[in-house]
Parts: C-alpha cells; structure tokens; sequence
C-alpha cells in the first residue's frame, strides 16, 4: 500500500528574490547524484500522527533546526513510486551550513554484511526557483510552482 510522507517547504526572500531551502540525501545511492536528486525534508508519518506536526518533527530531525511560523498548505503530490507526498510553506532563515540530520543503518557495502550509519541528510542549500526546479526530484517540482502562485511570484 502506498505510503504518506509530510514535509515543509521553507521559503525566503534575499535581495528581492525568492529562495527555497532544498536538502539532499544522505547516503551511497545519492553520493554522485545532484540535478533531480534534491528534496523538501520530509518523512513518512507515524501512527496517527497529524501531517502538519509529522512535516515539523521531519524538518527538526533532518536539518536539526526547530521551525515555527505561518504555515500554508500546499498541493498534495503523488510520486512516480506511488507515495503521497503532504507538505506547507513556511517562512524562514536558516543557515544551511549549519544542518544535523539524524542518521540511517544500511548494510554497505551491499551483500557484504557489515552495516554503516549514513546521514539522512547530507547537505542542504538555499536556491533561486529557476535552480531549485533543476534540482528538486521531478516529483516535488510542482511544490514549488504552488510556492510561486501563492507569493505571487
């Protein structure tokens, strides 16, 4: 059965422009992958979890930074694998620099029985929509899209 994820999209303006704060997985799948490879911080829910407070406790695990503010819910997308994708923009600054992500066991290499602990995150940046669209997974695109129309962008 498909699964549901919740996730946040934090938005800022510098100089005038809109940015979006991206986060890129950790891991030896994702190590050399880049364009299409960037993601909201997310995560599936938990239980009865309530998705907005499953999108926040996801944001604080990845990037390690508590967030608050006015949330608006965007557009639910479906993935290509099939998963439900929930998120909200928010307002922030952070300093992508600075994330903590929590961290995952897999076994690596693989068939080798030996398990090594890989950051769920393992970097995140702040981008301009145009860059953001080349590097966000082609199943999120339209978060951003829903970002723009509802600023006005």
């Amino acid at each position: 059965m498909p699964k549901t994820s919740a996730g946040l999209l934090v938005y800022r303006f510098r100089e005038g422009r809109l940015e979006v704060f991206l986060v890129h997985p950790g891991g030896p799948f994702w190590a050399k992958k880049d364009l299409g490879a960037w993601s909201i911080p997310k995560g599936e829910l938990s239980g009865t979890e309530e998705p907005l407070a499953a999108a926040i406790r996801e944001f604080q695990e990845e990037t390690g930074f508590p967030i608050t503010g006015e949330f608006r819910e965007l557009l639910p997308r479906k993935q290509p694998g099939g998963k439900t994708v929930l998120a909200w923009a928010v307002e922030g600054d952070l300093d992508a620099g600075q994330i903590r992500s929590n961290t995952f066991l897999l076994e690596w290499p693989r068939g080798s029985g030996r398990r090594k602990e890989f950051p769920e995150v393992d970097r995140a940046e702040w981008f301009g929509i145009p860059e953001a669209k080349r590097r966000i997974l082609a199943g999120q695109a339209g978060f951003l899209d829903d970002l723009c129309e509802r600023l006005g962008e």
